[in-house]
C-alpha cells in the first residue's frame, strides 16, 4: 500500500526578502507611533536624558492630568467630535445620494457630470481654500460651527467609492423594487443603502480622518480659542508663543489623546474597512 507523501512548499528567497522588506517598513512606520506613546508617560527631564530610554523609567500620568484638569481640552474636544460627526453624517448621505444617481439613473449630461467630478479629484485643496474663505465670509459663517462643516460636507473621492461599488448592484433587484411600488428614495434607503454597508464604513474611516486630523481650515475660519479644534490647539499649544514648545511630554500626551479616537474607529471597522477597499477595486 503506497503511502502518500505530503508536499510542502518550496523554500523561496523572494518571499523572504519580500518579507523582510515589509518588517523593515513595517518597523519604521510604528517607531515613531511607539515612542509617542511610550513619551507621553515619561517626565520631561527623562525625555531629554541620554543616553535614550525607550521604556519609561518612572512612568507617570501627569502628562494626560495637566490635559485633563489644567488645560482647557475638553471644549476643543468637543469641537472636534462636532466637526467629525457632523461631516461624516453629511459626507454618507450626500456622496452616496450622488453616487447612486451617477451609477444607476439616467438623464442628460449625466457623464460630463461624472467627469467633472472626477476632475476636481486632481485639484489640490490648497487652491479652493480661498475661495472658500472668501465664501463662508460673505455667508457670515466666520467663526461658526457651519463655517467649519460645510466645506467638507460631500468630496469627489466619496462619489467615486459609492458609485463604483453601487455600479455592481444587480438592476433586477432594483427592477423588483419599483414593481413592487417602491419610489426612488424608499428604493434608496431601504434596499440600497443596506446593501453598502462595507463602501459606507470606508468612507466613514476615511472622512473621520481627514475631518478629525484637520488642521489649516478650522485655523483660518476660527477666530477666538472657542472655536479651535484638538489639532489646532495642540500645534498653538506646542509652539513656542504658547509657552510649551519645549514640554515634549505634554505634546506627546497631547497627540496620543487625539490619535485614541482614530484607532478606536478603526478598530471597530476594520473588518468593513477591509472588505470596501477590496469590493470597490481600490489599491
Amino acid at each position: 500500500m503506497a503511502i502518500a507523501r505530503t508536499h510542502r512548499p518550496a523554500f523561496r528567497w523572494g518571499n523572504l526578502i519580500v518579507l523582510v522588506i515589509l518588517s523593515v517598513g513595517l518597523a519604521a512606520t510604528l517607531l515613531p507611533f511607539v515612542w509617542m506613546v511610550l513619551g507621553s508617560f515619561k517626565t520631561n527631564a527623562e525625555i531629554m536624558s541620554r543616553p535614550v530610554t525607550w521604556w519609561p523609567q518612572h512612568p507617570t500620568l501627569d502628562n494626560f492630568r495637566a490635559w485633563l484638569f489644567e488645560f482647557d481640552i475638553l471644549r476643543p474636544f468637543l469641537n472636534s467630535v462636532i466637526l467629525a460627526g457632523a461631516t461624516v453624517a453629511t459626507t454618507l448621505l450626500f456622496s452616496s445620494m450622488v453616487g447612486w444617481a451617477l451609477a444607476k439613473m439616467r438623464f442628460p449630461g449625466k457623464n460630463a457630470i461624472i467627469v467633472i467630478v472626477l476632475s476636481t479629484m486632481f485639484v489640490p485643496g490648497i487652491v479652493t481654500l480661498i475661495p472658500q474663505f472668501v465664501l463662508i465670509a460673505n455667508l457670515g459663517m466666520v467663526n461658526t460651527y457651519w463655517g467649519l462643516i460645510l466645506p467638507g460636507m460631500v468630496g469627489a473621492f466619496g462619489v467615486f467609492l459609492m458609485r463604483q461599488f453601487m455600479l455592481e448592484i444587480p438592476d433586477s433587484l432594483l427592477d423588483a423594487a419599483r414593481i413592487d411600488g417602491a419610489g426612488e428614495f424608499r428604493t434608496f434607503f431601504q434596499i440600497v443603502l443596506p446593501l453598502c454597508k462595507a463602501p459606507l464604513a470606508t468612507l466613514a474611516i476615511f472622512t473621520f480622518m481627514g475631518s478629525w486630523n484637520s488642521f489649516l481650515w478650522p485655523l483660518i475660519i476660527s477666530q477666538d480659542d472657542s472655536m479651535y479644534t484638538l489639532p489646532v490647539s495642540l500645534a498653538l499649544f506646542s509652539s513656542e508663543a504658547g509657552g510649551h514648545g519645549s514640554d515634549y511630554g505634554l505634546q506627546m500626551a497631547g497627540s496620543f489623546l487625539i490619535v485614541i479616537p482614530v484607532l478606536v474607529l478603526f478598530i471597530a471597522m476594520q473588518k468593513h474597512f477591509v472588505q470596501g477597499i477590496t469590493m470597490t477595486g481600490i489599491k
